[in-house]
This record gives C-alpha cells, structure tokens and sequence, in this order.
C-alpha cells in the first residue's frame, strides 16, 4: 500500500469516531470473512484476536506467532479497500521497546489502528498503570516515526479482574482511561462493562471515544448510542457464530445420515464473488 493511502485510511477511521454517529466494526477473523463485512457495507474492519488465532490453529492470548497473525492482516487489508484496526492483544512483548517493534510490522501490513489491552497475555493480571501507558506511549511514537495518525483503541481490563467493591472497579478504569489517552490512545475499551448505568458514568468522565463489545443481551445501537457509546465492536461473536453453524451442520449430518444440513442461501458462487476485483 502507497503510504499516502494508508494515511488516507488511517485519517477516515480516525473521523470515524467522531461521537456523533456510533460507529458499529464487524470483526473478520481472515481475508474471507473481512472480505464479506466489506461487503455487506461496513466503513471499517476491525480483527479479532481469539478468531485469528483459531484460524491459524492456536489458543487466543498471544498463543498466535505474531510473524503469522501479521500476514494474515496482510492478506485481510489486500482485499477489502476499507480501513482495518486489528487486535494485537497486549502488543507482543515484556518491554515498550518490543511494543514498538510490533507497531512498526503492523503499520507495514497496511493497517492503520490497533486494539492494546492493559492486561497481561490470555486475560492475565492488569499492568500498572504506569507500565500500560508506557507501552501506548511506545505505540503512538511509533506510528509518528512512520507519519501514519494510527488509531489506538486502548482496552481497559478491569472488568475482567475480580475484585470486591465495584465502585473501585470503575474508579480505578476512569484513572487508567485517563492516563491512556494522555500517553497517546484515541479511544478507550473497558471490556467486559454492560450495565448502562455504569457505562454511562465511564463515558461521562472520559472525554473521548467509548468503544463496548457487542453480544446478546446488550442494549442496542440506539441505545448504546443515547449513552454516548462512540465504537461497538464483536469480538468473537461472528467466529464463534461461523464455528457454531458448522458444529451444528456436522452433528445434524452425522445424526440424520442426511445432507440437508449442508443447504446454504450462501454459495460457492457468492464465496467466489467475494474476491472478485
């Protein structure tokens, strides 16, 4: 990709999360999937790290060789001409140094915004503050050293974490979203929130973009949108979904002795179209 492109795609995702209009990301897990959300209309792509990882035959949680995860999102951004984010967990790497190392191999695959979690790998313990927003800090120098306005979306962990009193929960989230988006992000996601009340607290005292996770059981666009929810991402939602139909297709088939399970209002034709240039 011709680097005045990438900033191109990379200014248009970033306009994107203007507040005004909620922003809905499907998340592709390979070229195909990402080829069918292109589409089906959407302005941008983003990737799911747990999706991609199964793709490619590893357990989510950085188990995923990041030499491998990063061709995969170069073959995503080839064949779709929308902007792509892509989950890069916690950036791959003990150090800030090694963040930026990652930085600079996705910015060559022509993706232009990132998802960082402040966790360590696979949904472990959250950095300390200082640590977490050190990295973003490494990410976003990075991406100016390569004169890309690459969009950091930084995920806040903490409603993944046990802990006793819920209000520090949320206390302790609006402390790291703040120190985020000063070390660099341009969007917060405090993963794992869903109950309005709280979400609409966390939105009101961060003062940028709020990104949720789509799943059954949530508020609606609409809704998500009246909270002042700015980004709504599915995380593994449509692989577990893909994964699910064919599950459901193998164990009907293998019950019955039949093949009606196999009908699809989706072809080898409509697949091949997919790719079509």
């Amino acid at each position: 990709m011709q680097p005045s492109a990438q900033i191109e795609r990379a200014q248009a995702l970033l306009r994107l999360h203007d507040q005004h209009d909620i922003l809905l990301l499907p998340n592709a897990w390979d070229a195909g999937s990402a080829a069918l959300c292109a589409r089906n209309g959407f302005p941008a792509i983003a990737t799911t790290s747990g999706g991609m990882a199964w793709s490619l035959g590893y357990g989510d949680g950085e188990q995923a060789p990041q030499a491998e995860v990063l061709a995969a999102v170069t073959r995503i951004v080839r064949v779709v001409d929308v902007p792509v984010t892509v989950d890069l967990e916690t950036g791959y790497g003990q150090t800030p140094g090694d963040v930026a190392t990652t930085i600079r191999g996705l910015l060559a695959t022509g993706a232009v915004g990132v998802n960082l979690e402040d966790g360590m790998p696979g949904h472990g313990p959250l950095r300390p503050i200082d640590a977490a927003a050190a990295r973003i800090r490494a990410a976003r120098e990075a991406a100016q050293a390569a004169s890309v306005p690459l969009v950091i979306n930084a995920r806040i962990d903490a409603w993944m974490q046990p802990m006793a009193d819920p209000r520090d929960r949320l206390a302790g989230a609006i402390v790291r979203a703040r120190a985020y988006l000063a070390a660099g992000a341009d969007c917060i996601y405090p993963l794992g929130l869903s109950d309005p009340d709280t979400l609409r607290a966390f939105i009101q005292a961060v003062d940028a973009p709020v990104n949720v996770a789509a799943g059954a059981g949530m508020p609606s666009l609409t809704e998500l949108a009246e909270l002042g929810v700015a980004r709504v991402t599915m995380a593994t939602r449509l692989a577990t979904l893909a994964l699910g139909a064919v599950q459901n297709a193998l164990h009907q088939v293998r019950a019955s002795g039949g093949f009606d399970a196999l009908a699809s209002p989706f072809s080898y034709a409509d697949a091949q179209a997919l790719f079509e240039r």
